[in-house]
Order: structure tokens, then C-alpha cells, then sequence
């Protein structure tokens, strides 16, 4: 936990950010590289400056914490702060890694900054090779070595990721954003929020979807561009 990770905090109470940087100035591989109110200033922020990690409350106004997330085609890290425990389920679709509710006391806040690190580091290492031929899933508990060429696309399914092969479905105790993170990207790609592709499994390219076998997987209106940019080279 040397190594310092930047984050941001977004949220409409002067009062949460108070207690969120004070916890930040304790924390030293933490770095608070901007704060902001509202979920539009955050959003222009985040198009053009790297992020580790995002401290986001959910009732925000003119874009909500969920809408942000929606938005951005591969938003950072994410521990929502906010005072509705109702959302929970549905923020777990967007790769959030934790949901402190306020008032939001230390020890929780460690607690879930230590998560962060330990599914950062993780990740961190599942990219470093992008030649490698299989990845490690955990399937009802047990960890599975599955071919990377046998992987013809991945679904979100709540708290999970069903991956779709030539032979069966693996339903995988993971994140798509974790999926991903795993996935060399010169061979797969994040196509929708809930979907990412094998490129080389594609058999038809619409507007509006590419085709997979028999399934049509929707391309979401944020990963339209960059899927564009692929088929050019």
C-alpha cells in the first residue's frame, strides 16, 4: 500500500467533503487531486484526467451519482457515499467496489480504502501481460483456468459475469469492470456497460449491435466511438 492512488470527491454537501478530505489527509497513499458538487463538472473532469479512485454520493442534481457512472464509458473505481442504502444493488452494475453510508465514520472508511487497494493491486498485475492465453475465474468458489480463445463474449448479471464460450456458460463471482481489467485489450473490448467482445469472434458490425454467433450483443451509444476507431486500422 506504498504506492498513492489519486481520487476525487463529488457530492453536493460542503459538509461530506469536510469529513471525506479530512479522512483523505489521513490516509497517505491516498491524493486528492480535485473535488467537485455536482455530477457535470465531475464529468468533464474525468474525459480528460486519469483517475484511481471516485468517492460519489448518488443524489446529486441535474446528473446523479448512477447517471455518472452510466456516462462515462470506463469510469475509475468507485465508493459511493450517500445516505439511500436502496441503491446498492443496481450501483454494483457499475463496477462500484463499496457503499459507505453517511455519516460516514473512519474505520468504515478504512476499511473500504483498504478494498480498493487490494482489488487495484489485482488488477494492476492481471494487465501487465497482454500476451497471456488463459485467464483464472472463480466459478462456485473454485478457481478455473478458462482459454482465452474459447471466450466469445461477457454479460453483467448483477453481482456477476456470465461468460459465453463455444461450449457453456461460466457464471463468474467477479465485476465486468474486473472481467475487463483481466482481458487483454487488443483482443477484447468493452462494447456496452453490461458487454465486452472477443474482436475476433465478431461476425457481423451494425450500427446498433455486433453479432456473436446466433446473439446479438447492443453497442452502447459511449463505446460506439471507440469501436469505430478499431475497424478503421
Amino acid at each position: 500500500m506504498n504506492t498513492v492512488r489519486k481520487c476525487i470527491i463529488v457530492d453536493d454537501e460542503p459538509a461530506a467533503h469536510y469529513v471525506l478530505i479530512n479522512y483523505i489527509k489521513k490516509s497517505p497513499q491516498l491524493e486528492l487531486a480535485s473535488q467537485f458538487f455536482n455530477g457535470v463538472d465531475a464529468l468533464n473532469y474525468l474525459r480528460d484526467n486519469k483517475v484511481d479512485l471516485l468517492f460519489l454520493d448518488i443524489d446529486m442534481p441535474e446528473i446523479t451519482g448512477l447517471d455518472l457512472l452510466k456516462i462515462l464509458p470506463a469510469p475509475p473505481k468507485t465508493i459511493l457515499t450517500t445516505a439511500y442504502s436502496e441503491f446498492a444493488l443496481e450501483s454494483y452494475e457499475y463496477g462500484v467496489i463499496d457503499y459507505l453510508l453517511k455519516p460516514i465514520y473512519f474505520p468504515r472508511f478504512l476499511k473500504s480504502v483498504d478494498r480498493f487497494f487490494s482489488m487495484y493491486g489485482q488488477e494492476t498485475l492481471q494487465n501487465i501481460d497482454e500476451n497471456i492465453s488463459v485467464i483464472s475465474i472463480k466459478v462456485d468458489g473454485i478457481m478455473v483456468e478458462l482459454a482465452l480463445d474459447d471466450i466469445f463474449y461477457a454479460q453483467s448479471f448483477g453481482n456477476y459475469v456470465k461468460l459465453f464460450t463455444k461450449n457453456r456458460t461460466y457464471l463468474v463471482s467477479s465485476t465486468t469492470n474486473e472481467i475487463q481489467c483481466s482481458l487483454p485489450s487488443h483482443r477484447f473490448m468493452r462494447i456496452h456497460k453490461s458487454y465486452i467482445v472477443a474482436l475476433d469472434k465478431i461476425q457481423e458490425i451494425d450500427k446498433d449491435f455486433v453479432v456473436i454467433g446466433q446473439q446479438k450483443i447492443p453497442i452502447g451509444i459511449t463505446y460506439k466511438r471507440e469501436l469505430s476507431e478499431y475497424l478503421k486500422r
